[in-house]
């Protein structure tokens, strides 16, 4: 197994998990936010699919975007199966987008997000992607907690 196959791994998994999570909400619990200032369970589950497509887009660029089109836009929130069906092609191209990548390109290509504070090369940059979204997973896993519904053991 080659460095790109591990990083393609990793980003299944993590998403396997996550997944297995966001399904367990209960639909009444979809807006549940613990304060007005934090994102609801569905906005969270959004941004994490929305940032992926973003961060896809800003390797393909070398760096961030200066314009920024969201497939999500003009969807209204509606359910988690609603957001993985708009999600699903720009996942594929993404995972795609990895597997064509070399081990050399892992180090040698640079990604410019220094509007918001760094340089990173590839590898780094595809690490921090996965991070993300496991992070949101952490955090919704306290919402759950915190709005009393029963988790799925998700560490299988």
């Amino acid at each position: 197994m080659n460095s790109i196959d591990v990083l393609v791994l990793n980003f299944e998994e993590v998403r396997r998990r996550s997944i297995k999570l966001w399904t367990s909400i209960p639909q009444e619990k979809l807006l549940w936010k613990p304060d007005n200032e934090a994102m609801s369970c569905i906005e969270m589950v959004r941004h994490v699919l929305e940032s992926e497509h973003y961060y896809h887009l800003a390797i393909k660029n070398k760096g961030s975007l200066t314009d920024y089109d969201s497939p999500f836009e003009d969807q209204a929130y509606s359910t988690v199966e609603a957001e993985l069906l708009t999600a699903a092609p720009y996942r594929l191209e993404f995972i795609e987008t990895v597997q064509s990548f070399t081990d050399e390109d892992l180090t040698s290509i640079q990604i410019d997000r220094s509007d918001v504070g760094y340089i990173r090369n590839l590898g780094d940059m595809l690490l921090r992607i996965a991070y993300h979204e496991s992070v949101h997973t952490g955090q919704l896993l306290d919402y759950l907690r915190t709005a009393k519904v029963t988790i799925p053991k998700i560490w299988d």
